[in-house]
């Protein structure tokens, strides 16, 4: 990976993450520890809220999920007659709904701080956003780094307003989900490709330093 590169991103998500991850938006009751599904709450709250600004912004209007549904193994939603699987987080155009393995999430959650849930969840809404705006890709790959982008710049946006509010902390959290989520091979041309893991923290960052934008 390009040493210059790993720095920026480095530096981008110490300021997302701190030793117990990301905290309340500073309006929220600050006294005890958050919960998992505070943090999922918050997470769709303040990501439709960026975009719905977004969108306001450029002269269109936002389209809020339908649904966010939460499931478990193999018991989740069917989507374009495809079912839903384990350890999983999916949007749906179809329906546009967005569901969850909610145990997977917990366990990342539990393991890997609540950093992790505000990357999936954002890059979830990206693809939401990818829908209401018709882009269209030739491979499933651009649309996954250009869905980390969007949640770098979204959570970039968030940290920059004060809507969550982050400390000083170790940011190797992140990094490591990361690049457990890459594909372990370029493979573009494979249809359920996502990006290696240097492909998605590189992306990821361009969303976190210049906006989504930039995506």
């Amino acid at each position: 990976m390009n040493i210059v590169r790993t720095g920026v991103l480095a530096m981008a998500l110490a300021l997302l993450l701190a030793s117990c991850g990301l905290t309340r938006p500073a309006s929220r009751d600050v006294q005890g520890a958050d919960t998992f599904e505070d943090d999922l709450r918050t997470a769709r709250t303040l990501t439709e809220s960026f975009w719905t600004d977004f969108f306001d912004q450029q002269g269109m209007t936002y389209r809020p999920i339908v649904d966010f549904i939460p499931y478990s193994g193999k018991s989740g939603p069917v989507c374009g007659g495809e079912p839903s699987v384990p350890n999983n987080a999916f949007y749906c155009p179809e329906g546009h709904f967005i569901a969850y393995d909610r145990s997977w999430m917990e366990s990342l959650w539990n393991d890997m701080g609540d950093g992790a849930v505000y990357v999936i969840i954002p890059h979830e809404f990206g693809h939401a956003v990818q829908s209401q705006l018709r882009t269209g890709f030739e491979l499933n790959v651009q649309a996954e780094l250009q869905a980390d982008c969007y949640a770098g710049g979204t959570l970039s946006a968030l940290v920059r307003s004060g809507s969550l509010r982050a400390d000083p902390g170790d940011e190797d959290e992140l990094l490591l989900s990361l690049e457990a989520a890459g594909d372990p091979t370029d493979d573009w041309l494979n249809p359920a490709a996502h990006g290696t893991a240097e492909q998605r923290q590189s992306a990821f960052a361009d969303g976190y330093d210049d906006g989504v934008p930039a995506c």
